[in-house]
């Protein structure tokens, strides 16, 4: 019996925010993780009583908040103009995750320069330290997905930002999709840092350049840029994750947390996640 838990984005399931939870507890995730950036679960939609309702339904169903999402969109932290409100957003999504019990905020924070001297290399540091440390100071770890570079790059990255409350939400479809970069490897890597997964697979086709594919996801969003030509999602156990190898991964390093589906296309979700579910569960219980 492997030591994890499955955990399932509710966002994906395309329902209203209690249905997806219901929906998740009937396909029999032990966890959710929700988007915090509009709509009902959002530090703005939420004071202090809707945090603490929100709070007991989630434990009234038996489902553990495993992290919020918190991923503001648009370049990430890459725009020193637009990092002031974006921090501030964050902070205020660290406060609400603290809120609800949870101690991750997942996100992704641009892409980080090859070149260390490169002046945006700078600029996404210092934003991502400001937020680690207030983050910390909340019982909270602001959780980098992995995806625009490979987990060496982002490993520097994270020791330069060196700060607590920073770390990772490894993502193994992304790494394989963008950077063809191998998510075993990338659990050592990565080790620790480590705080969430998410359990998503895919393929790449042919090599891109992650600037470009990140560039078009905020300029043109996903129906603006052929990014099939590059790489496709595909339902878990479809694509070009090692599974084994990779839960083999991450339970030597200690890693005992969520392993969150993930499923961005597809013309059925609901019914992706729920083979998703029985997979990650064969693959925990033999």
């Amino acid at each position: 019996m492997r030591p994890f838990k499955i955990g399932v984005i509710t966002d994906c399931f395309q329902l209203p925010v209690k249905e997806g939870l219901q929906k998740a507890k009937e396909l029999g995730a032990e966890g959710i993780q929700i988007y915090a950036v509009a709509g009902e679960v959002c530090p703005e939609s939420m004071d202090a009583h809707a945090r603490k309702a929100f709070r007991a339904f989630c434990s009234d169903l038996g489902l553990e908040i495993s992290a919020l999402c918190g991923d503001l969109g648009g370049h990430g932290f890459s725009r020193e103009s637009e990092n002031a409100n974006k921090v501030d957003r964050s902070n205020r999504i660290a406060e609400l995750a603290a809120d609800l019990g949870t101690s991750v905020v997942t996100t992704h924070i641009g892409v980080v320069p090859e070149d260390r001297s490169d002046p945006t290399y700078g600029v996404m540091r210092s934003a991502c330290r400001e937020m680690a440390q207030h983050a910390a100071g909340l019982g909270v770890t602001f959780a980098v997905e992995t995806g625009p570079e490979t987990a060496t790059a982002l490993k520097t990255f994270l020791e330069d930002v060196d700060a607590a409350g920073i770390g990772v939400n490894l993502d193994p479809a992304n790494l394989v999709m963008v950077t063809a970069d191998d998510p075993v490897q990338a659990v050592h890597t990565l080790k620790k840092y480590i705080v969430h997964t998410h359990a998503k697979d895919g393929v790449q086709h042919q090599r891109c350049n992650p600037l470009e594919v990140y560039n078009a996801f905020a300029d043109l969003g996903i129906e603006g840029f052929d990014f099939g030509k590059y790489f496709d999602e595909l339902p878990l156990g479809e694509g070009g994750v090692d599974w084994d190898g990779y839960l083999n991964a991450l339970e030597e390093i200690g890693y005992r947390g969520y392993l969150t589906i993930e499923r961005e296309t597809g013309d059925n979700p609901i019914a992706d996640i729920e083979k998703a579910v029985a997979f990650l569960r064969k693959k925990i219980t033999t």
